[in-house]
């Protein structure tokens, strides 16, 4: 398989200019084949500018008109209009380093269907960012990183040197397989915004994929540049880890946990924000 053979997808909602660095390093870059934009509603100015860049390049195309149906219904929009035997997903305020697409499909070479591998995530300082490489998630690790104990994101930890196994990578920035996306059914659209890249994960190992960590693959995170309204993100996020958890809990017993902890994260949720 060739290696440029990678179709981008970019799911954008009210992203302001960074979308356009984003844009043009996954153009610049010889590993993808082809950009697919997906619109869920941007300010009048990008959108021109949007349509201007895609007029200059037969490599790209936009879809649009959907309204804002959330990451995960986006992208699984956006995958099925692909036409290349990987699928890049990339934030639109990301951009992507050069060669990371080629350390990526190289640690991909022996994976057996389904298979996601993530990469580095850092800041505009060159700092690792939070969610790039988590454990897998747990009540007990959504209730302490919620109050502000983090026991789940590793950061924090010394970053591996190669490739690794790893439990969740950030839906921020991953590259996975046609086959792989569709084995699993794409993301849940039931997810709006957060968690559905936990879920994903999640499932993948479940049917004995394989999900892979590569530090020598990277992309550049300005974050928060969409304009959307912190408690609005925020209630996206309680909504999601609600859903996970409940769709996950085994047994009566696991339910009414469940049950018991949700009020307590939305809460948690409720007075970071303030």
């Amino acid at each position: 398989m060739s290696r440029t053979d990678v179709s981008a997808i970019v799911v954008s909602y009210q992203t302001g200019p960074r979308l356009k660095e984003c844009l043009y390093a996954l153009d610049a870059d010889p590993n993808v084949s082809e950009i697919i934009l997906v619109d869920n509603g941007n300010p009048d100015e990008m959108t021109a500018w949007v349509a201007s860049f895609t007029n200059r390049r037969e490599n790209m195309s936009v879809l649009s008109g959907h309204g804002n149906i959330g990451f995960g219904a986006a992208v699984n929009l956006g995958e099925r209009q692909a036409s290349s035997p990987h699928i890049l997903v990339i934030n639109p305020d990301a951009v992507l380093r050069w060669k990371s697409l080629t350390h990526m499909q190289d640690a991909a070479t022996e994976l057996a269907v389904p298979w996601i591998i993530g990469g580095k995530i850092i800041d505009i300082f060159g700092r690792e960012e939070r969610g790039g490489r988590r454990k897998e998630l747990t009540l007990f690790r959504a209730m302490t990183r919620t109050f502000g104990w983090n026991t789940w994101t590793l950061e924090h930890t010394p970053s591996p040197d190669e490739a690794v196994e790893m439990p969740v990578i950030s839906g921020a920035f991953f590259l996975t397989s046609k086959d792989s996306f569709a084995a699993l059914s794409g993301f849940d659209e039931d997810y709006f915004l957060h968690v559905e890249d936990i879920d994903l994960c999640r499932r993948c190992r479940e049917a004995g994929g394989r999900v892979l960590y590569e530090p020598r693959a990277a992309a550049l995170h300005y974050g928060s540049t969409s304009d959307a309204p912190n408690r609005v993100v925020r209630g996206h996020k309680a909504d999601s880890l609600a859903h996970y958890f409940r769709k996950f809990a085994k047994g009566a017993m696991g339910r009414a946990i469940v049950e018991i902890c949700v009020p307590l994260i939305r809460l948690g949720l409720w007075v970071k924000g303030r």
